[in-house]
C-alpha cells in the first residue's frame, strides 16, 4: 500500500506543470552550460552582445544624425568625430551605429524566411517521403542548379535600385535550399527511430508528430542553419550595395562601402570611411561563426573541446 500511494504521489508530480520560474531557470542552466569552458562561444557572445546593443541604442550612444552633413569633408578622426566623416560631411561612427539596425535587420529577417521555408520543404519532404519528397527534392534541385549570388545580383539589376524590403525578400527567398537540403536528410535519419513509430501507433497526428518529435530534435541544425543564413545575407546586402543595386540613401554598412568606392577613399588617404564598415560586418560575421561553431560543437560529440 505504502509503496502504491509513493508510485501514485510521484506520478501525479511528475505530471504537475513546471513553474514559469523554473522555465526560466532551466533556460539559464542551458545558457551558462553553452558558454562555460567555450571561449569561442563566450567571444562570439561578447562581441555580437556589443553590436546589437550598439545596434538597438543608435539613438542614444550616436553623436550625430547620420543622415546630416555635420563637418568638412574627410575629417580624420577626432575627438568630436571619433571615426572621422565621408567625402559628403557626415560622421561615420553615427553611420556605423544606425548602418547596424538596418544591416542587421535584413539578414536576420532574410534568415528567417529562408529557414522557415527550409523547415517546411526539409521536414515535409523527409517525413512524408514519396510523391511528395520527389517533388520538392526536384524544386530544391532546381533552385541548387543556379548560382545563388548571381542569381540575386541578376534579379536585383532586374528590378533597379531597390530597398531593404526587397533585398530582404529576394535573400530569403533564394538562400533556403541548402539548409532544406540538410534538414530533409536529417529527418529521414530519425524518421524511422523507435520514439516516431511509436507515436504513430498511438495515432498522434502527423502535424503533432513533426511539431513535438521532430523538431525539437532538429533544434541545432535549424539555428546553425539560421546563423549560416544571416552571415551570408549580410554578405550579400553589402555586396549588392558596394555594386549600387541597393538603396543608397538608406544607411546601412552595404549603403556606407558604396559610397566609400565612389569617393575613391583610400586612394585619397580617407581609409576610415571604407575601413570601419569593412571592419563591423567582418567582427558581426566572426561573431556568428564562432556562435555557430560552439553550436556544433555541443551538438555534436566528436568537436567538443572543453567540458561539455
Amino acid at each position: 500500500m505504502n509503496i502504491e500511494n509513493s508510485t501514485k504521489s510521484i506520478d501525479c508530480s511528475s505530471d504537475a506543470p513546471i513553474s514559469f520560474s523554473k522555465r526560466i531557470k532551466n533556460i539559464a542552466n542551458k545558457a551558462y552550460a553553452f558558454f562555460y569552458g567555450n571561449p569561442p562561444a563566450i567571444i562570439g557572445g561578447l562581441l555580437l552582445s556589443i553590436i546589437l546593443c550598439g545596434a538597438i541604442f543608435a539613438p542614444v550612444l550616436a553623436s550625430h544624425d547620420p543622415e546630416r552633413r555635420v563637418a568638412r569633408p574627410h575629417v580624420s578622426p577626432n575627438v568630436e568625430h571619433v571615426l572621422g566623416t565621408t567625402r559628403s560631411g557626415r560622421d561615420v561612427y553615427s553611420q556605423v551605429l544606425y548602418g547596424a539596425r538596418k544591416s542587421l535587420s535584413v539578414a536576420i529577417s532574410a534568415g528567417i524566411i529562408a529557414m522557415s521555408l527550409a523547415v517546411i520543404v526539409g521536414v515535409s519532404a523527409g517525413y512524408f517521403g514519396g510523391k511528395i519528397d520527389e517533388r520538392l527534392n526536384f524544386i530544391t534541385n532546381v533552385f541548387l542548379v543556379f548560382p545563388q549570388l548571381p542569381l540575386l545580383i541578376v534579379l536585383a539589376a532586374f528590378l533597379g535600385q531597390v530597398g531593404s524590403l526587397v533585398i530582404t525578400v529576394l535573400l530569403g527567398l533564394t538562400s533556403w535550399p541548402w539548409g532544406a537540403r540538410v534538414i530533409r536528410s536529417q529527418t529521414m535519419a530519425i524518421r524511422h527511430k523507435e520514439f516516431i513509430i511509436s507515436a504513430e501507433v498511438m495515432g498522434e497526428s502527423k502535424i503533432r508528430i513533426i511539431l513535438v518529435e521532430i523538431l525539437p530534435n532538429l533544434v541545432s541544425i535549424v539555428f546553425g542553419g539560421f546563423l549560416g543564413t544571416v552571415i551570408y545575407a549580410m554578405g550579400a546586402e553589402a555586396g549588392l550595395g558596394i555594386l549600387g543595386l541597393g538603396d543608397p540613401t538608406e544607411v546601412s554598412w552595404g549603403s556606407m562601402l558604396y559610397w566609400a568606392q565612389t569617393s575613391s577613399s583610400l586612394y585619397t588617404g580617407a581609409w576610415w570611411e571604407m575601413l570601419v564598415p569593412a571592419i563591423a560586418l567582418a567582427l558581426t560575421g566572426g561573431a556568428l561563426a564562432l556562435i555557430n561553431m560552439s553550436i556544433d560543437q555541443v551538438s555534436n560529440p566528436k568537436l567538443r573541446t572543453g567540458p561539455h
